[in-house]
């Protein structure tokens, strides 16, 4: 490893409120369009190349493996909607998917056919190809790709920059040509109203709120008509159409506040009623069913129900609802999905997703709840494709850690599953080889924090570990597969994730208490799950490395800050680790909004003291920090690349150690990262090779532990 780290420049920026001052010295690095700002992003990415150059072989065998256990060329399972099936095809070399479908041989069958990747499908249309939209570009993001319910429009929105903001067009499926309307800097989706030529869409505003919705005739050659604009800064809006095509609804909501509004999807002119009026703290969703006849409103809401609770109402009388589901403390409602003859709910028990089938009655009647479980201790399970108002079956998607996604037909008259795919893993993959359990750390106020521990099958331990955290916004890290992360645990690390207080996990109040002036719950669960398995004797502190990114980027810089002789390594992906100074500053995206979450620190001095005893940038101090690798992209709007560059900045000037800190910019990226599948595939393997060697440095991970002399 050679190279000398790029030291930064300090120019004094004074930050005063409620009577502190904060001397910011790197905040000129916010200027990317300062050829001195773009100069030193790109010395970091020099730099963070130059001592990463030794881990290129292993870079490539993690990238090989990955590509070798991948189905390079696939299909997926066809999902039915009116006279065709939908699928999506990967082809080998290419970096995107390509959108299909085929006709339906027989309207009575809703067997999915048995589509071979290497053979020509009878009847197919290519509707999109993502690679040839991405041609050119850098940067590929596909937004919305929504089908008119006549099956004759594809409305499809592109994001070439990273800053999503998303171009809008329109391909008559019949010619394969395009239309000539064009709508410019919109968010990611796009419904189609029930007339078939009407389509709704948002736009943002300059903070990248989503705060007005568009009505568009397609091919009217007029501007489209504004429907709906949210004022309040703290509010966003969305819009969707119910899966029995009769409502359009607009959702306006905050972090703690909601308010939905509904239309009549088939005319092009609706005006659109609130269904409940907003009333601060109370948030509610709505679904449309018919029960008995009768055009219902299901509204799951918190009001006087933390954890929710379901209700129906007259869509006449939304405001006349009796309860279908009382509030439970142990069980989280978190949605309903309506369908022809039945429900479907979806909630959350011990840490985990789950499913019940609800059957409705010709008399308007409920059927017993009737769970839809599958046989692992940590399965995620959930709806999965299925567009239809009416059908025969309801599909069905489960996954675990180590078992990888599969999904199912479930024939709703006889209850009978049909596994239609298990996503393939090439090579020799046996689930029985690795082991997924539930462990339980405890905080030190006593609360248990849940812990997945996923590793090989007879492990020596103490072992090389990567500790996972998020932690914000009831953000849930539920069970799922990956076929990247067998290279990690093929290698002897135990991949665990903390399912610290902030996520939602546990239920609202496991939310709650890890929000605004309890946020430092989330760090200090995280610490405490570290610690616990290095006092199981699952790892040491010099095999422990955490990861996290965003708000768990945040997580990473506060705990390098509370506990750095924890960890040999420290992996921040776009992490939000200048908090405060972010949500001072209203003009910033995304910031008001934010203050549900974080709470206010320019009008309050509690919150602002409070942020500022935690924020990483600072709270860095001259101490010893362990080895630190910040990831991020140019143009992301959620966190900006200023956020880990001044933090890296601030750490090299005041850590007493000699660990390295590397800063790596994507110079044409966004919050998600890079774009295309073996591009993101070497991103994992750049990862992995630093979590490796950082983590196991006696082997840095060269060989799978099987192999290993």
């Amino acid at each position: 490893m050679t190279g000398t780290p790029p030291i930064a420049k300090r120019v004094e920026h004074r930050r005063e409120h409620h009577g502190d001052v904060f001397v910011d010295n790197y905040e000129w690095l916010r200027d990317k369009s300062d050829p001195e700002v773009i100069a030193h992003l790109e010395a970091e990415n020099t730099y963070a190349d130059e001592q990463t150059d030794h881990l290129e072989p292993l870079r490539q065998k993690i990238f090989d493996e990955i590509k070798a256990r991948t189905k390079e060329t696939d299909l997926s399972v066809p999902t039915r909607r009116g006279e065709w099936w939908y699928y999506g095809r990967s082809v080998e070399g290419k970096q995107y998917g390509i959108h299909c479908r085929c006709p339906v041989a027989d309207l009575r069958d809703w067997t999915p056919p048995q589509l071979d990747e290497n053979e020509p499908v009878p009847g197919e249309q290519v509707l999109l190809d993502e690679n040839v939209e991405a041609e050119g570009h850098d940067f590929f993001s596909l937004g919305a790709a929504s089908i008119s319910i006549d099956g004759h429009t594809l409305a499809f929105s592109v994001d070439v920059v990273g800053d999503e903001r998303y171009t809008l067009r329109f391909k008559d499926l019949r010619t394969g040509e395009l239309y000539d309307d064009v709508i410019e800097g919109i968010g990611a989706g796009a419904t189609w109203a029930a007339d078939n030529h009407t389509v709704y869409y948002s736009t943002l505003d300059d903070a990248w709120r989503p705060d007005t919705i568009w009505r568009h005739r397609l091919g009217a050659g007029v501007p489209a008509t504004k429907v709906f604009h949210e004022p309040d800064e703290r509010f966003w809006v969305a819009v969707g159409r119910s899966r029995s095509d009769k409502y359009v609804f607009i959702a306006a909501g905050s972090s703690v506040t909601s308010e939905v509004f509904y239309g009549d999807a088939a005319n092009g002119e609706t005006e659109f009623v609130s269904i409940l009026p907003r009333r601060d703290g109370v948030e509610y969703s709505v679904e449309h069913a018919v029960v008995g006849g009768e055009d219902r409103f299901l509204i799951l809401h918190n009001d006087g129900a933390e954890n929710f609770i379901l209700v129906e109402a007259p869509v006449s009388d939304p405001s006349a609802f009796h309860t279908l589901i009382e509030h439970r403390a142990d069980v989280r409602l978190d949605a309903v999905d309506a369908f022809d003859r039945h429900l479907v709910v979806s909630y959350r028990s011990d840490a985990l997703p789950r499913i019940q089938l609800w059957r409705i009655a010709e008399d308007g009647t409920y059927g017993a709840p009737e769970e839809i479980t599958f046989e692992t201790e940590l399965t995620s399970s959930g709806l999965s494709g299925n567009p239809n108002w009416s059908a025969p079956v309801l599909r069905v998607g489960t996954t675990s850690f180590i078992v990888p996604v599969r999904v199912y037909d479930v024939d709703l008259a006889t209850g009978e599953r049909t596994l239609l795919r298990e996503q393939t893993v090439l090579g020799d993959y046996r689930p029985e080889e690795y082991v997924e359990r539930r462990d339980w750390a405890l905080a030190p106020d006593g609360t248990r924090i849940p812990l997945s521990v996923i590793h090989r099958v007879g492990l020596t331990f103490p072992a090389p570990t990567l500790l996972y955290g998020y932690g914000a916004y009831e953000s849930c890290e539920d069970p799922r597969f990956s076929i990247a992360r067998l290279s990690l645990l093929d290698r002897g690390v135990v991949f665990a994730i903390a399912h610290v207080r902030g996520g939602g996990e546990m239920g609202r109040p496991w939310y709650e208490h890890g929000k605004m002036l309890k946020k430092k719950n989330t760090f200090v669960d995280f610490v405490a799950a570290g610690a616990h398995l290095v006092g199981t004797d699952v790892t040491r502190p010099e095999n422990l490395v955490a990861m996290g990114g965003s708000a768990g980027g945040l997580l990473m810089g506060a705990v390098a800050n509370m506990a750095p002789e924890l960890f040999a390594g420290i992996l921040a992906q776009v992490p939000f680790v200048d908090a405060l100074t972010t949500i001072l500053d209203p003009s910033l995206p995304l910031t008001v909004t934010e203050w549900d979450e974080w709470g206010n620190p320019l009008a309050s001095e509690e919150v602002y003291r409070y942020m500022k005893s935690y924020s990483p940038y600072e709270n860095v101090e001259a101490k010893d920090y362990p080895a630190i690798l910040a990831m991020t992209s140019l143009n992301d709007t959620r966190v900006y690349y200023v956020e880990p560059a001044k933090w890296v900045a601030a750490l090299r000037h005041s850590k007493t150690d000699a660990h390295p800190v590397l800063l790596k910019t994507e110079m044409s990226a966004g919050h998600g990262g890079i774009s295309g599948r073996y591009e993101r595939w070497k991103e994992a393997a750049f990862m992995y090779a630093w979590v490796l060697a950082t983590a196991d440095r006696d082997h840095h991970g060269a060989q799978p532990v099987a192999s290993r002399p």
